[in-house]
């Protein structure tokens, strides 16, 4: 029972937990980091609870004093969740968060929307503009020609290396769509 109790409480994330969400996040946002804690309508913090990493503010936290433990099932947004190995996963409700900092972007062309909506990867094919500069291996958010947010995943080639490369080649690993709040619909909790 101890162990439970220790296990569902809210609290903050240890400094291991700290550096592995900051490292993913950093990925996608650089240094943009900052900007998440501090902002003009508040303070905001992440919150360990059950596996699962929340943004929160913290005049919402002070509010959730007031519900047990027990009753408490989710707090703010949901940014990811620790494997049992201690490995970090964004969850795709972070998207609206790391749309408005990435550092780099795809944008794809309406054949290919649908393909990574249902979870599949990027290929040349598909890519209708990429950010200059994008890296290799770093995580970028993928966009229709809208500009609107559809995922992110992490660039399989570089800029430079998109630019001489055979169509049918992937350049972009899905990691989070949209799709899958359909997809995945009872286990988005």
């Amino acid at each position: 029972k101890q162990w439970y109790q220790r296990r569902v409480r809210v609290r903050p994330l240890t400094e291991e937990e700290a550096k592995s969400l900051f490292e993913k996040l950093a990925k996608y946002i650089g240094e943009n980091m900052k900007l998440l804690l501090e902002r003009s309508d508040g303070n905001y913090v992440f919150r360990y609870h059950k596996d699962k990493v929340y943004y929160v503010s913290e005049t919402m936290m002070k509010k959730a004093t007031n519900i047990g433990r027990k009753e408490l099932i989710s707090l703010g947004t949901l940014f990811g969740k620790f494997s049992k190995g201690g490995k970090f996963k964004l969850h795709i409700t972070a998207l609206d968060f790391l749309s408005s900092y990435a550092k780099q972007k795809v944008w794809l062309k309406p054949g290919a929307e649908q393909q990574f909506l249902y979870g599949n990867n990027v290929t040349k094919a598909g890519l209708g503009r990429i950010s200059a500069g994008t890296e290799k291996y770093h995580g970028v958010v993928v966009y229709n020609m809208s500009d609107l947010p559809l995922g992110f995943g992490v660039a399989a080639k570089s800029t430079v290396e998109c630019k001489s490369t055979e169509p049918n080649t992937i350049v972009v690993f899905h990691q989070a769509d949209v799709g899958e709040y359909v997809r995945a619909e009872s286990t988005m909790s």
